[in-house]
């Protein structure tokens, strides 16, 4: 789950780059999963599986690559050396961090970035034992420079220069390839662009005579956005908006809703709510402006607004029948005579 939601943070901060991202579980004990699986993802786009059972990578949708048979050998490489990797590693978290029997979990987010000039980024590795434990690899090819952050284990000298060049010579190198190779042939999907499109809604609160005002971007792509509610111009405290998690529509695009409750005094205030949004699909921000008139008056308005229609449409149709009663006994005055 930490693991998971590192990706989910990821993908949601990192606006014009693109990166190449491997989700990777080992599980300790008995469950009806695999041992050892894991997904790779091209930004938001699943390309690539791999369990423990097949021991083979499954590519999700048509590969045209002359380069197939070598990427397929050098995921295998990768998985397999994952595999045994964080095997290792969690049976000594199991037994270091005294972990009784039952089922345990590894899970590792693994991957590199090629950034806004197509430079390329830092590799990166997070892993996660049963929740609590994070532990972090960098590599970054510029610097050649090589860190562990909160390490579980203690590495001796050989060990760190071991990893250094395997992270250097290995899994850099081949993360950056395969991810120039997908980013080519997934070009018209990831690196599309689909301009939100946006709704306001308004719900009034019976039990407090308060209102309810909710902002919807919906269709848009790629996933990163900025929504903000706004009162007199200055942003609303998260801890006055429910909603703001990016949720996937089934066509490939996203959706995100923040909704605020106004309060039957706050809108005697007449405050001013604004919704704006930023996407790399739009020119400019938008900012649009909510309509949150007291609910009482805009209750009269209707009234009002029905009796005027009565008043005026009634008389009309009235008259109508009347006159087409009249044209209807002219004509038969005629025939009988």
């Amino acid at each position: 789950k930490n693991c998971f939601m590192l990706f989910i943070f990821y993908r949601q901060n990192v606006s014009c780059s693109h990166s190449l991202m491997a989700f990777a579980t080992y599980i300790i004990g008995q469950t009806p999963f695999p041992e050892f699986s894991a997904v790779v993802m091209l930004d938001d786009l699943q390309i690539m599986y791999y369990d423990s059972i097949t021991r083979q990578a499954v590519h999700r949708s048509y590969d045209d690559s002359k380069h197939y048979d070598e990427e397929k050998s050098d995921a295998g490489v990768i998985f397999r050396d994952m595999y045994n990797d964080m095997k290792g590693r969690a049976f000594y978290l199991k037994e270091h961090l005294n972990h009784t029997d039952g089922v345990h979990v590894h899970q590792r987010l693994a991957g590199c970035e090629l950034l806004n000039d197509d430079k390329p980024g830092p590799l990166q590795t997070w892993d996660a034992f049963d929740q609590k434990n994070k532990e972090e690899f960098i590599f970054n090819e510029e610097k050649n420079n090589f860190q562990i952050e909160l390490p579980w284990i203690m590495w001796d000298n050989l060990q760190f220069a071991h990893m250094k060049f395997l992270y250097k010579t290995v899994y850099h190198p081949v993360c950056i390839k395969v991810l120039q190779s997908y980013l080519q042939m997934k070009k018209n999907n990831v690196m599309r662009k689909v301009k939100p499109r946006v709704r306001l809604m308004k719900k009034t609160l019976t039990d407090s005579q308060g209102l309810q005002i909710s902002c919807l971007a919906t269709g848009f792509y790629p996933r990163h956005i900025n929504l903000t509610l706004f009162r007199d111009g200055q942003p609303v405290d998260d801890d006055q908006i429910t909603g703001g998690e990016i949720l996937p529509n089934g066509d490939g695009t996203y959706q995100m809703r923040k909704s605020l409750v106004i309060s039957e005094e706050e809108l005697r205030e007449e405050h001013k709510y604004n919704c704006t949004i930023k996407h790399l699909s739009l020119d400019n921000k938008l900012d649009i402006t909510f309509d949150v008139a007291d609910p009482g008056s805009f209750s009269q308005s209707v009234v009002f607004s029905v009796l005027v229609f009565m008043c005026v449409v009634v008389p009309i149709i009235t008259a109508l029948i009347i006159w087409r009663k009249r044209q209807a006994a002219g004509k038969c005055s005629v025939k009988f005579s």
